[in-house]
């Protein structure tokens, strides 16, 4: 029995003195010793070990929100709004604030990968490769399906055989020039963003 009442005392002192509230109450200052416990003396930012800080553009969407971007060992270890930026003065929605989440997910495919047409399988291939068959494909695709006049004589000079979707990242300047891209220098007919749909 004196066990347990010795215990709860300690209890108690421990609360008394770990705990802004009782102290508070007693008329200790609130902001200055009455807020602080053992706890919070051993306490550390949680972003001392970054090494390095950089800044970035959070890529959910097209608002642009600024990220600050906190590294250790060129590894990324926490991503925070930037309240420098006029556009989200340091907040984040919560997409934005998951992106750490999705640069370091196991799951995130950081290599250009290709199946074949009747393929089974994916493969790797190197980002050069890809670009150029891209660029091998459009204008393949374009050549044989570019339309320079209707049936009755009038000018068109456009294709219908390719088709561009944008993704809401892409703020009017990116959509401005691949309209001018797309439309103007290919003619290229079907070009919708993904964020009016």
């Amino acid at each position: 029995m004196k066990t347990l009442k010795r215990t709860l005392k300690r209890r108690a002192e421990r609360f008394v003195k770990d705990w802004a509230l009782p102290r508070q109450l007693a008329g200790e200052d609130a902001g200055g010793k009455a807020a602080r416990s053992t706890l919070s003396e051993t306490l550390r930012p949680r972003l001392e070990e970054a090494d390095t800080v950089g800044t970035s553009i959070c890529p959910f969407c097209a608002v642009g929100c600024a990220q600050l971007v906190y590294a250790k060992n060129g590894r990324p270890i926490a991503i925070e709004g930037d309240p420098r930026s006029p556009i989200n003065a340091g907040t984040l929605c919560p997409k934005g604030a998951g992106t750490l989440g999705m640069l370091l997910s196991p799951l995130r495919v950081n290599d250009v990968m290709y199946r074949a047409p009747h393929s089974d399988r994916w493969e790797k291939k190197p980002l050069a490769w890809a670009m150029d068959r891209i660029a091998e494909r459009v204008m393949e695709t374009r050549d044989q399906t570019f339309v320079e006049e209707t049936a009755d004589g009038e000018p068109v000079n456009h294709t219908l055989g390719i088709a561009s979707i944008g993704g809401a990242t892409l703020d009017n300047e990116e959509n401005y020039l691949i309209k001018k891209l797309l439309g103007g220098g290919l003619g290229v007919v079907s070009i919708e963003n993904q964020a009016r749909i």
